[in-house]
């Protein structure tokens, strides 16, 4: 059955037309000839606005045989950490888990949550901590990773984590509101993905 979902995805309902996947877009910009048509006739005199098809940049092509590198991208709202860095494979914190990704991985968009982001390079191991945020897997062996805060491992203080933890743990034992008790909540949280970082 699973062998037959494609397909069966694919097959357009019955009178509906075929809609394509996003994997299946053209490598080049192309203009939405649908929407330009359509806006002529209510507005002839105006020019369309342009749609988000005409701002993106064309998508490099997937290769046709299996790169050995992975490029990698790693930023946040404040600085590039990684620039089109070439690895052997990157594993991210998603929130379904850990999840490795080598040359050739499948397209995908994994939410992250606090953990550790390991980057491979031959025997080189570097190991960040991320708070949250996104990992953009495309197609053609580039992966884009946006978090939202994010510090080297060995930079993070033991002892300002463990004392942490034991503040929040404090506060979310005392909370009386549900405000209080989401935002130590997530202090608990994200001190015991430290405090795991650290120790694991």
């Amino acid at each position: 059955m699973f062998r037959r979902a494609t397909t069966l995805l694919r097959r357009p309902l019955i009178g509906a037309t075929s809609r394509r996947f996003s994997t299946d877009l053209p490598a080049a910009a192309v203009e939405d000839s649908s929407f330009v048509e359509a806006w002529k006739k209510v507005s002839p005199n105006v020019d369309p606005p342009k749609t988000p098809l005409a701002y993106m940049k064309p998508r490099p092509a997937t290769p046709s045989s299996l790169p050995s590198k992975l490029t990698v991208n790693f930023v946040l709202p404040y600085a590039s950490e990684l620039s089109a860095k070439e690895v052997d494979m990157v594993i991210v914190p998603a929130t379904t888990g850990q999840m490795g990704v080598l040359p050739g991985h499948v397209a995908t968009i994994a939410e992250l949550k606090p953990g550790v982001l390991s980057v491979h390079e031959g025997n080189d191991v570097t190991k960040y901590f991320v708070s949250s945020g996104f990992a953009f897997i495309h197609a053609n062996s580039v992966a884009d990773i946006i978090a939202v805060e994010a510090v080297p491992v060995d930079r993070i203080d033991a002892n300002l984590v463990q004392k942490g933890l034991q503040d929040f743990t404090q506060k979310l034992n005392s909370a009386t509101t549900d405000l209080e008790k989401a935002e130590a909540q997530i202090g608990v949280d994200v001190h015991s993905a430290l405090n795991s970082a650290l120790t694991g």
